[in-house]
């Protein structure tokens, strides 16, 4: 409140703290942590699967809960028919974010358990939802290639499962490697747009899979999870890295955004861009990467030195994901299947905080209109 009593607006409600979490934490001096450990120390050292596990079980499991942990994930990756069928049934001009997002919300009517809200049957949902909406995502993609998807493999790890599914081979060692890392690496940021929107579906008691349908709803946008495959559109539209410098400063000279870049909490760079861009780098022996990859270099350069704004998450992740031969419309769907594990453990912890998001607005529009009767307007 000011001094005159009046609601001050906050746009963008930027460094309000809407409740507390213990899950992540996004310094913006440049670290990201997971329940306390800093993702420099998990990048490389652990795989995919074991970050899903830590977020929602709140720690690292041993070996034993880990492998119980992939074989329940792998056992829940299959969808139920009349799913698949639906996923077929696209038409192919839907961007995937707008099917995944109507086949996670069709999940829900599959839920045998839907009416146990208990916290054990959230963990059980949780990691359902965590397993199958990779699986809508391969099943999309090989639907569109007139090809089969393939059955998870019990041994393969989760996060390998999901590619080779996608792709329909099985992924090298350094694919595996890199895959883990990019999903680690997107699992969770703290109280971004598409996580807020999971825990304000929540906090009204609402289902898990209506969280994670709404969280889904607002990664799909542009300015937000549709950011990597807007980056991979300017790469493209740059054509050959002699263009870069005339492509970038055209964009700073009309005011434009340059896409991938800058970030509303990091003051420094973005922790996660060193990894996603040595990635890139161990990748390199591809020629199209390595195209790629120099156009990001110069980029970075020229941003950096003319406007002293970072490259985010997005930039390195989009050359990343497009290595792995994942099509650009499929990077968002990419980022989903690992940041829900982030939005279902962001639920089951707003469920136990048990308070309604419900914020305050300044009204600003007019008193005292005349009313007229519609035969008189």
């Amino acid at each position: 409140m000011s001094e005159k009593g009046e609601r001050e607006i906050v746009r963008g409600l930027r460094d309000v703290a809407a409740a507390e979490t213990s899950i992540s934490y996004v310094d913006p001096k440049g670290s990201l942590y997971y329940l306390g450990y800093n993702i420099d120390d998990l990048v490389g050292n652990i795989i995919y699967a074991e970050v899903a596990y830590l977020l929602i079980h709140k720690k690292l499991p041993n070996q034993r809960e880990l492998d119980t942990f992939n074989a329940e994930l792998i056992s829940e990756m299959k969808l139920p028919e009349a799913v698949i069928e639906s996923i077929r049934a696209t038409p192919k001009r839907c961007h995937p974010m707008d099917v995944l997002r109507t086949e996670v919300s069709r999940l829900g009517e599959y839920d045998l358990d839907a009416n146990d809200r208990s916290k054990e049957a959230d963990l059980k949902r949780a990691t359902r939802i965590i397993a199958q909406v990779p699986t809508i995502v391969a099943t999309l993609h090989r639907s569109r290639m007139d090809e089969p998807t393939p059955s998870p493999r019990e041994d393969f790890s989760f996060a390998k499962n999901f590619l080779y599914m996608f792709k329909g081979t099985p992924p090298s060692n350094e694919e595996t490697d890199v895959l883990h890392r990019l999903l680690i690496l997107h699992a969770d940021h703290g109280f971004n747009a598409s996580t807020f929107a999971a825990r304000v579906t929540a906090s009204t008691n609402s289902d898990m899979y209506s969280a994670v349908t709404s969280a889904i709803g607002t990664l799909r946008g542009p300015l937000h999870g549709g950011a990597s495959e807007k980056v991979m559109d300017m790469l493209d539209d740059i054509g050959q890295e002699e263009h870069v410098e005339e492509y970038v400063q055209g964009l700073l000279d009309n005011r434009k955004k340059v896409m991938g870049f800058g970030h509303r909490v990091y003051l420094a760079e973005d922790p996660r861009t060193k990894h996603l861009r040595g990635m890139v780098e161990k990748l390199c022996h591809r020629k199209r990467t390595m195209d790629l990859y120099r156009k990001c270099i110069k980029i970075e350069g020229i941003v950096h030195e003319r406007k002293g704004i970072y490259p985010n998450l997005d930039f390195y992740a989009a050359v990343t994901m497009d290595a792995l031969g994942v099509p650009k419309e499929f990077f968002t769907p990419f980022f989903t299947t690992s940041r829900v594990s982030g939005w279902v453990a962001h639920t089951m912890e707003q469920y136990e905080d048990a308070v309604l998001l419900r914020p305050s607005s300044k009204y600003v529009g007019t008193f005292g209109s005349t009313f007229v009767p519609i035969d008189k307007r």
